[in-house]
C-alpha cells in the first residue's frame, strides 16, 4: 500500500522536475534577523535555565533533577537545528555571525562546527550515491554487497544496524567520543584540527568549572543524560531522514542531486510539540532541495506548494519500522529487512 502511495505521489510530480523546485524555493532562502535572534532566544535562554534548575534540584531530588535533563534534551535537539541552519548560511545573512554562533553552540551540542560542517555538506553532495558513501552517512549496504560478505562481516553489520548499538550506545559514542577528534578530515588541514581542538578545549574548561563547584553529579545527572539523550534523538532524525523503504539510491553514472533531495529524504511530519522541539527538520526533502531556506520559514514552503507536503511523507507511528530496514535492493529499488532479504533472495 506505502509503495503505491509513493508512486502517486511521485506521478503527481512528474511534470515538476525536481531541478524546477530550485527556482521556486529560492524565493524562501533570505533569513529574517530579528526571527532568527528570538528563535535563538526562546531556545538558549529556556535550555540555560533549566540546565540550572536541574543543577539545583539535585539538593532536593535527583529523580527531578534527572526529569529536567530529559526535558532540556529536547532544547539541545533545537540549538543543534540551530547550529545545523549556521552550517548552511541559512540563520543569518552575515556569514562571518553565523559561523561564529555556530561554533559557540558547538560547545553546547559537542559538535566541532567546522568539522561537522565539512562533512555534512559531503552528505548533502552525495546523499543516495551509492559510490560516494561513507562521509557521513549511516552505512547502508546494497543487498549484493552484504551477500559478499564473511559470516564475520555480516555478524559486524547486523550489529551496526541493530537499534540498540545505532540509535543507544552510537549517539553516545558520536557525540562524546568520536566528535573529539576531526575523523575523516585528520589530512584535510590545520583549520579542522583547530575546531576540533578547541571545542574540547571549551568543553572541558565547562566541565571544569562544574566539577569545582558542584562535583560530579551535575555531571553525572544533568550533563550527560542531557546529551546523550538530545544524541540518540538527532541520530533517529538523521536516521528516518534518508532510510525510509521507498529511499532513493542509485550507481553515479545514474545518481542526480535533485532527484536524490526530493525523493531521498523523507518530510517527518511530527507532532507540533516535536516538530517545534526538532525546527522543522523533519520537512527534510524541501531542505535538501535548497539547505539555505531558514528552518522558520520550511512551513512557508508547504502552506504554499501543498504537493510538497505529501512527498514522502510518514508519521511518527509509521517511522519505527524504519529501525528494521537495513539493506538496499537494487532490484525492487526499496530497502529490506533481514527477513525481507532472506525469504527473497536466501540471504543469511
Amino acid at each position: 500500500m506505502r509503495n503505491e502511495q509513493t508512486a502517486r505521489n511521485r506521478a503527481n510530480l512528474s511534470d515538476e522536475p525536481a531541478r524546477r523546485w530550485v527556482q521556486v524555493l529560492a524565493r524562501y532562502r533570505e533569513p529574517r534577523t530579528g526571527r532568527s535572534l528570538f528563535e535563538l532566544g526562546v531556545t538558549l535562554v529556556p535550555f540555560l535555565l533549566i540546565w540550572a534548575l536541574a543543577w539545583w534540584m539535585l539538593s532536593v531530588s535527583i529523580w527531578l533533577a534527572l526529569g529536567l535533563a530529559v526535558l532540556n534534551a529536547g532544547f539541545l535537539v533545537r540549538l543543534f537545528a540551530i547550529q545545523h541552519d549556521c552550517g548552511h548560511g541559512a540563520f543569518f545573512r552575515n556569514r562571518t555571525l553565523s559561523d561564529w554562533v555556530g561554533r559557540a553552540l558547538g560547545v553546547l551540542t559537542l559538535t566541532p562546527y567546522d568539522v561537522w560542517r565539512r562533512t555534512h555538506s559531503e552528505h548533502h553532495a552525495s546523499a543516495g550515491n551509492l559510490d560516494k558513501r561513507g562521509m557521513g552517512d549511516v552505512t547502508t549496504l546494497t543487498v549484493e554487497e552484504y551477500r559478499a560478505l564473511t559470516p564475520f562481516g555480516r555478524f559486524r553489520y547486523r550489529l551496526y544496524r541493530n537499534p540498540f548499538v545505532l540509535f543507544l550506545l552510537g549517539p553516545g559514542y558520536l557525540f562524546l567520543l568520536q566528535n573529539r577528534v576531526p575523523v575523516g578530515l585528520t589530512r584535510a588541514g590545520a583549520r579542522y584540527w583547530t575546531s576540533a581542538m578547541a571545542t574540547n578545549a571549551a568543553i572541558a574548561a565547562a566541565l571544569a568549572l562544574i566539577i569545582w563547584f558542584g562535583g560530579l553529579m551535575p555531571v553525572l545527572m544533568v550533563f550527560l543524560p542531557t546529551s546523550i539523550l538530545a544524541g540518540a534523538a538527532g541520530v533517529w532524525l538523521f536516521y528516518i531522514q534518508h532510510q525510509f523503504e521507498e529511499a532513493y539510491w542509485d550507481k553515479d553514472t545514474d545518481w542526480d542531486l535533485h532527484d536524490a533531495a526530493l525523493h531521498g529524504s523523507s518530510h517527518y511530519d511530527l507532532p507540533a510539540v516535536l516538530r517545534w522541539m526538532t525546527a522543522n527538520i523533519g520537512i527534510h526533502h524541501v531542505h535538501h532541495l535548497y539547505s539555505r531556506i531558514p528552518f522558520y520559514r520550511l512551513t512557508e514552503v508547504l502552506r504554499d506548494h501543498r504537493e510538497l507536503a505529501v512527498v514522502q511523507r510518514m508519521t511518527l507511528r509509521e517511522s519505527f519500522a524504519c529501525a528494521r530496514l537495513h539493506l538496499w535492493d537494487a532490484r525492487e529499488r526499496r530497502l529490506l529487512s533481514f527477513a525481507q532479504a532472506r525469504s527473497l533472495y536466501g540471504v543469511a
